[in-house]
């Protein structure tokens, strides 16, 4: 049973004990121990990576080592909704950087942070291969196009509303 802290789950070392030993608690095992427990929690809790080390017999370093190479793995929760802002070329030359701090400002985050109320968690990106729609952004890979600084606003609405729409239900 995994509970929940408004930072992220708390670990439970039986689940994670659980995902070592269904890896064989080999050291070439460490990258799937480490995609498992992030799909269990979110991300990898960094008080877990002392656990794992002790329990493979690996050095917490190098876990973290691993931890902070691999672009797919994180050291903090994510919100409920993963946006990406683009900032490529025709982002760029299109007002991207106005869109990015009207999305800040709607959501009380920057890129890189997650939102207060855990809803929004914001990534730079280098370019989302949607130009002619520049500047862009995309919620949990659905694609928002043309976008002014005004349109942020009523987009995060939305997304709030159908998270407090799907709360209720």
């Amino acid at each position: 049973m995994v509970t929940e802290t408004s930072v992220g789950k708390i670990p439970n070392y039986t689940v994670i004990d659980a995902i070592i030993y269904k890896h064989n608690v080999q050291l070439g095992g460490i990258i799937p121990v480490l995609q498992e427990i992030q799909d269990e929690y979110g991300y990898v809790p960094p008080e877990a990576i002392y656990h794992i080390a002790q329990s493979m017999n690996i050095a917490a370093s190098e876990i973290y080592g691993i931890v902070t190479f691999y672009s797919q793995f994180r050291l903090k929760p994510v919100g409920k909704n993963m946006v990406k802002v683009c900032h490529g070329t025709a982002c760029h030359l299109n007002g991207a950087e106005r869109v990015a701090r009207a999305l800040a400002q709607a959501i009380s985050a920057e890129e890189g942070e997650t939102s207060p109320d855990g809803m929004f968690t914001v990534e730079r990106v280098a370019c989302l291969g949607c130009c002619s729609l520049a500047p862009c952004v995309s919620i949990n890979d659905e694609v928002h196009g043309n976008l002014t600084p005004d349109d942020i606003s009523k987009m995060v609405d939305q997304y709030k509303k159908s998270e407090n729409a799907t709360a209720v239900d």
